[in-house]
């Protein structure tokens, strides 16, 4: 068994470190830290309503929180499709241990590059607005919660793409997503949003990853715009404990599942698929 962990360490380290001489990956890092980055400097002289604080530096942390949720669910649900669309997936079942080493991979590469964007959306987003503090209090929330983050996202993403098998239908995910987002508290307070959304959004691990960010982040007197005026982080470590738990009791029988389904007919059904596609 610890054979298998290094080899997959070493496989996810390798596709990891391929990430930055990757041009389609180099525009994943780069373009939405961008599109961040641009969005949260023309929203620096706008305020968190009721306070003089600036919904620039409210929203950061919220969008910090945000792609660690994206991250784990899209990244992960993409690459067991594309793995599964192209043969990968059939090569690491036809190998001793081999599907184990892949999911440690995949483990390893979708949570270094989720850590990687988090720093670069972070990094300089600091030095574009003001009112940011990072105390002793800070750091020890996010030793918990960007690990607790990952482990309540990345199962789930596996589920995602142990079902979906066309890369086509990955909008079926995209578009619920981007509606958690938009009634989730991270553009905008959600208290200001209508009361029934948020018992909708405090289902979901989306707006409890914002409002943990927001909470290592910044000033506790920012709380009070908050549901319950607190930062919550009992209930909030619940809930992603739960979806953690969910992940991690249905992502090993899927995928078992997805692969005993894999075979040199169906990588093929799937190639003549495309290839049809593309004709047309």
């Amino acid at each position: 068994m610890i054979a298998v962990i290094r080899t997959g360490i070493a496989r996810g380290g390798i596709e990891l470190r391929q990430t930055f001489t990757n041009a389609t990956d180099l525009w994943g890092y780069f373009f939405p830290t961008v599109l961040l980055l641009g969005t949260i400097f023309f929203m620096r002289d706008a305020h968190v309503p009721g306070t003089e604080f600036s919904l620039g530096a409210s929203t950061l942390p919220s969008a910090l929180g945000m792609g660690l949720a994206f991250g784990g669910l899209i990244m992960v649900s993409q690459h067991l499709i594309v793995d599964r669309e192209d043969g990968t997936l059939l090569r690491a079942k036809a190998t001793p241990n081999g599907m184990s080493g892949y999911l440690i991979g995949k483990t390893v590469l979708v949570g270094g590059m989720a850590l990687i964007a988090f720093l670069l959306q972070l990094i300089p987003g600091l030095f574009l607005v003001e009112g940011l503090r990072l105390d002793l209090a800070g750091w020890l929330t996010l030793l918990w919660l960007v690990p607790l983050a990952l482990v309540a996202t990345m199962p789930i993403g596996a589920v995602i793409g142990s079902v979906i098998e066309n890369p086509r239908n990955m909008g079926i995910v995209m578009l619920p997503l981007i509606g958690l987002i938009a009634i989730s508290g991270i553009f905008y307070p959600i208290t200001s949003m209508p009361g029934w959304l948020h018992p909708v959004a405090q289902v979901f691990p989306v707006y409890w990853l914002g409002l943990g960010m927001r909470s290592a982040f910044l000033p506790d007197a920012l709380a009070a715009v908050e549901l319950t005026h607190s930062w919550r982080h009992l209930e909030m470590f619940g809930v992603l404990g739960l979806w953690a738990v969910l992940g991690l009791l249905l992502a090993p029988t899927l995928l078992r599942r997805m692969a005993r389904r894999e075979s040199g007919s169906a990588v093929a059904a799937r190639r003549e698929r495309i290839l049809t596609t593309v004709g047309r």
